[in-house]
Parts: C-alpha cells; structure tokens; sequence
C-alpha cells in the first residue's frame, strides 16, 4: 500500500463498525467497484487511495461489541453518477442526492 501524504500526517485506516461483516464487505465491494480484502473473521478491507477502509464486526473477531460510527464519511470518486448507481443498486438505505463538496 503507497500512502500518499501532503504533510507529515496521514489517514490511513477509518473503522467503520458493522453487524455482518459478510453483508457488509458485500455492500462495499458493490458500491466502491472493488473487492477488498479479507484480513479476518470479523474486518474486511477496501483501499481507497492509500486510506484503508476497514469494515469491523466485533463479534466475529471475537472482540466486545463497539457502537456505530455517528458521524459521515465521504468518498471522492471519478465518476459520481456511477457510483451514485452502485448505492442506489446496492441497497443503501441512506440516499437521497448526491451532494458535490469541496
């Protein structure tokens, strides 16, 4: 994995916590048009430009339950109506619009 930082001071890895690691890897590989890996039983991971997007089911890594992430991620993508489609195809329940930010 190449990281690419503009400073000395890189994201590499947002948790996002989930329920079903399956379901959830299953969604992602949908929406981000790649397949991600598994790591473990309970995290699945998509690198998304050198950030690691890691799907993490507690449970079935055998570690305590943790809570859902409150807050948004954002995704920058090169063709916004496409990815658009995938989460509209996929199942997202969340989805209104798309919204263009800087």
């Amino acid at each position: 994995m190449a990281v690419r930082c503009v400073s000395e001071l890189c994201l590499i890895r947002v948790i996002l916590p989930v329920t079903d690691v399956e379901a959830a890897a299953s969604f992602y590989a949908h929406l981000l048009d790649m397949p991600g890996s598994r790591v473990s039983g309970g995290r699945h991971y998509f690198d998304c430009g050198g950030t690691i997007l890691a799907c993490y089911d507690a449970l079935a890594d055998g570690d305590r339950h943790v809570g859902s992430n409150p807050q948004n991620v954002y995704f920058s993508v090169g063709d916004l109506d496409a990815a658009y489609e995938r989460a509209r195809n996929g199942g997202c329940r969340d989805l209104t619009a798309i919204e263009v930010r800087p």
